[in-house]
């Protein structure tokens, strides 16, 4: 495999285009319990300027974080204002210079497990992809891989989701498990997507046993590209799972994708919840803040910058939990 160029993906251009395709519409809360927490500005008007994509401040060492803020019972807290987080890189505070929370367009590839051992689990599986399909702005893009011994680009980039429909249902199950040249193969079709908000939405029930890259691959890629990872995983209960080492290492690998990319890893135990829990993962793709800043010590060095985000509690909510991008590739000379 040929070394992926590093790119810094906060420079001048590209941090204003960020903000302004980072989100995009979708449907009612599922629930009435799935309503996020919205938090009362304190000053409106102060926080509507805050919001304003036009103020964006045009920096070449300009980086941009997402971050999803839920509470202990797993709801989205929207609301928060810019003076609510707190950012590190490198252990070093940076000051925050530019926040904003908005639903703009996404380009999202789905990647979906066409191996044997889902067969039944098609049916639910692809009307979890028609729920979060239901949730599309006009503006949104989709693109569909599927894999079983090999990744395959069967739907390239659309905006018409009657065309991922219509491909989905001629899948079938069947052969191994290529999961990590799938997600590749994702990250290479991102090339071709046109929203600057970029995720992988991945529907698979185990690990890997027939890729051609190793998870160290993948996940040096995943810390190189400005793509956020959301995956469902149908696994087996976990003493099952330990009858093999693919089994075993499949929660930790999507886990671990997810949390460096600042998505999120759904376990699924019942397949009925397929469909809710679709839902979940197009509200939180549409539910998240932007903390901007330059780095105090801005470097160009090539080398990656880890970050850390925490957020104060508002009075009478309970703790809240930040999910966020790990980390950074800083550009070099």
């Amino acid at each position: 495999m040929g070394h992926v160029p590093r790119y810094f993906p906060y420079l001048a251009i590209i941090g204003v285009l960020a903000l302004l395709g980072f989100w995009f519409s979708g449907p009612a809360a599922m629930q009435a319990q799935e309503n996020p927490v919205n938090i009362e500005h304190r000053n409106p008007t102060t926080a509507s300027a805050e919001l304003e994509p036009t103020r964006i401040r045009v920096n070449s060492d300009l980086v941009l974080i997402p971050v999803m803020v839920t509470d202990n019972n797993d709801r989205l807290v929207t609301g928060l204002e810019r003076d609510q987080f707190h950012l590190w890189e490198d252990k070093v505070e940076q000051v925050i210079s530019q926040f904003a929370s908005e639903d703009l367009p996404v380009s999202i590839v789905l990647v979906f497990d066409a191996s044997g051992s889902m067969g039944n689990k098609l049916k639910m599986s692809r009307a979890a992809v028609s729920q979060f399909l239901r949730g599309a702005d006009p503006d949104d893009e989709f693109a569909l891989i599927t894999f079983n011994d090999r990744a395959q680009l069967v739907q390239s980039f659309t905006n018409h989701i009657e065309d991922i429909e219509q491909r989905m249902a001629f899948i079938e199950s069947r052969g191994r498990t290529a999961l990590l040249d799938a997600i590749m193969m994702g990250l290479d079709e991102m090339k071709q997507a046109k929203n600057q908000r970029k995720a992988i939405f991945i529907i698979s029930d185990g690990g890997d046993n027939m890729s051609r890259y190793s998870s160290h691959q993948v996940k040096d890629r995943v810390r190189e590209c400005d793509v956020q990872v959301y995956s469902i995983g149908i696994f087996e209960p976990l003493m099952r799972r330990m009858r093999s080492l693919e089994e075993s290492g499949g929660a930790a690998l999507l886990d671990e994708l997810a949390s460096q990319s600042g998505g999120r890893l759904f376990e699924v135990n019942d397949l009925a919840e397929l469909p809710d829990i679709a839902t979940k993962i197009g509200r939180a793709l549409r539910n998240q803040y932007v903390l901007g800043y330059v780095p105090v010590n801005a470097r160009r060095d090539g080398k990656y910058h880890r970050v850390q985000v925490k957020v104060d509690r508002p009075k009478g909510l309970p703790p809240l939990r930040a999910s966020f991008r790990a980390g950074y590739f800083a550009p070099s000379n």
